[in-house]
């Protein structure tokens, strides 16, 4: 028996829904494999829990979390309740306390799915975005003082260090490595941030040394955006800081055609602790409640923890299901269909029913 315990944290907003409906398409890979078992035990920590108890998960959060194989998270965000706290109570801490320091995501442009960029279809946008996601502007150095006062000052301080730099950029040379093309692109602002960005330089070309096979480059984040946009074809693999990678996968998301089909993997590679999965689209409130949220990402998210769990014919099952599903044309609102979340979520169950079927009667 293949017995994996995952930790649910569906959290706020349409969190809840898509990590139902990604629930769902688990325990469908179960009924098709008598050795596949996922026991899932689902944590109501979020912005309503805050309310009642002035913290978004317990003290102990997560010395409960530790025990898992892997985190499944849904969403995090409250229109009443300031983001940072949000933020900072509960999303942050797990990846920061649990040294998740690779962040991957991965971006390609579905069947069915018509993208914003002319003459772009499958295959002319597939990218793995490698974030940094321990350090940089998002570390938590910094403060406030003369608070209200004239002479107030703020101060977020990015904090790079050869440890973090490095370990980073091996881990996005070695998934170059993996990937067909063998290509990686650097992005930094080193004509700009002559300190932080240009040890990220200089470190790359330090480590470059070790993966002789991998072709890289670099590009200035600003005119990585240009590139991003007009010449989705050259890249492949892009490792960039926590600030910078978090804004460019936002933006190959929609490239993509919708944030609603971008997931995401928080990795600690050496496993010394349970990795977290979440979908990039956020709590997104304005549909929270209404069944059409996407939950095309929390399966992609799935098939990454999949992955990582060792699982990979069942990752490529439920991959195989969403490109499939899509390619008919049953897509939510956000990428130009009707169908509701059951909908996306049953077709993906469905297929998944008879693949494994017609693999018995071959």
């Amino acid at each position: 028996m293949r017995h994996y315990s995952i930790a649910a944290i569906p959290a706020d907003g349409i969190g809840p829904e898509v990590i139902s409906a990604g629930i769902t398409v688990l325990h469908a890979l179960e009924r098709q494999d008598v050795e596949l078992k996922f026991e899932i035990e689902t944590f109501d920590w979020g912005s309503e829990y805050y309310k009642k108890n002035g913290v978004m998960m317990p003290e102990k959060g997560l010395q409960t979390l530790k025990n898992f194989d892997a985190i499944y998270f849904g969403a995090v965000g409250a229109p009443d309740v300031p983001d940072h706290i949000t933020l900072w109570g509960l999303r942050l801490p797990i990846c920061q306390g649990f040294d998740q320091y690779a962040n991957v995501r991965p971006t390609k442009i579905l069947p069915g799915i018509t993208p914003p960029l002319r003459h772009c279809g499958p295959g002319d946008l597939d990218w793995v975005i490698v974030r940094e996601n321990s350090e940089g502007e998002y570390s938590g150095n910094g403060g406030r003082a003369h608070r209200g006062l004239p002479e107030e000052v703020g101060t977020e301080v990015a904090i790079f260090t050869r440890v973090g730099v490095t370990r980073i950029m091996r881990y996005a040379f070695r998934m170059a490595q993996t990937r067909p093309r063998k290509q990686l692109t650097v992005v930094t602002k080193s004509n700009a941030q002559r300190h932080g960005m240009v040890m990220w330089d200089e470190i790359a070309a330090e480590v470059a040394q070790e993966f002789p096979d991998v072709k890289w480059d670099k590009m200035l984040v600003d005119a990585m955006t240009h590139r991003m946009t007009l010449h989705p074809q050259s890249l492949d693999t892009i490792v960039a800081t926590n600030l910078h990678a978090d804004i460019l996968s936002d933006l190959a998301g929609a490239l993509a055609g919708s944030l609603g089909i971008a997931p995401t993997a928080n990795i600690d590679p050496e496993r010394r602790f349970p990795s977290m999965f979440e979908p990039i689209h956020g709590s997104a409130f304005d549909i929270a409640g209404k069944g059409i949220a996407n939950p095309v990402a929390s399966f992609w998210t799935a098939v990454q923890m999949l992955e990582h769990l060792g699982e990979r014919n069942a990752a490529a099952l439920v991959m195989a299901s969403i490109e499939h599903v899509c390619s008919k044309g049953i897509l939510t609102p956000d990428i130009g269909g009707t169908a509701t979340t059951a909908d996306v979520t049953n077709a993906v169950v469905a297929f998944i029913e008879s693949t494994i079927k017609r693999a018995e009667l071959a």
